[in-house]
């Protein structure tokens, strides 16, 4: 059976009621119903196919634009190189997005400057739904965040992606001792760790529990997944090449 978005809420605790902050509830969420029209000028730079196949190709033309800028020899011939990719994408108009939101894929990624979404999969504003924090763990209110994102915008695809030469992975298989807000970063990552792992395993292992952590400590997203309405796929961007690789 398929539940609207309000029983979606409601099941997730994301219904008004529920919630000490009105400005969250679905009333407050989009300035109202959305018309045709709207609906229509919000969509108009979504995929017509599989979203995750939308995003392996654009981020395999954002992949080849790096490579090339790596071999540029000044800052102004990798700008001009990078700036080739905005040349045939797409933007959302901004007038349509005052009035509500239709992005078509979800993303729980590492807070690192060196991994934005709308960069690695050159996508404009209003098409990603960014959930970030160091270590792209499946923390509290990213989770929640996630819940709202499938069961008030009907987002059919969450990317969990981690990262070469993540720092957050890194302290958690490091002996250091961290700040007691730093340590309580790390717990989940280092329930990901398997015996033996380097840091390029750790970081895949990390993603993927991620991944099933979101299932198993959402209601809402695991019984979305059974529904066949959402899609989570862990994933890894390797910073030097640019590109993103399944997992």
């Amino acid at each position: 059976m398929t539940l609207s978005r309000r029983e979606w809420l409601q099941r997730a605790g994301l219904a008004a009621g529920a919630l000490a902050l009105p400005e969250l509830s679905p009333a407050r969420a989009e300035a109202g119903p959305l018309t045709p029209e709207l609906e229509h000028s919000l969509t108009a730079c979504s995929p017509h196919d599989d979203p995750l196949g939308s995003l392996l190709r654009r981020n395999g033309q954002f992949s080849r634009a790096w490579q090339a800028a790596a071999r540029a020899g000044s800052p102004q011939e990798r700008t001009a190189l990078m700036n080739t990719l905005w040349q045939s994408s797409c933007q959302v108009d901004p007038s349509a997005m005052a009035s509500g939101q239709r992005p078509w894929a979800a993303l729980l990624s590492c807070a690192d400057s060196r991994v934005s979404p709308e960069w690695i999969f050159v996508s404009g504003s209003g098409e990603l739904f960014d959930v970030r924090c160091a270590g792209n763990t499946a923390f509290d209110d990213g989770v929640a965040s996630l819940e709202y994102a499938v069961a008030e915008l009907a987002v059919p695809l969450i990317l969990v992606m981690g990262h070469s030469g993540c720092g957050a992975v890194t302290a958690a298989l490091a002996e250091a001792p961290l700040t007691p807000l730093l340590e309580h970063l790390v717990t989940p990552i280092r329930a990901a760790l398997e015996p033996g792992d380097d840091l390029s395993l750790a970081i895949r292992h990390n993603a993927c529990h991620s991944a099933q952590e979101l299932s198993r400590r959402s209601a809402l997203l695991r019984e979305a997944v059974s529904a066949g309405q959402l899609k989570i796929q862990p994933a890894c961007f390797d910073i030097a090449s640019g590109a993103v690789s399944l997992l």
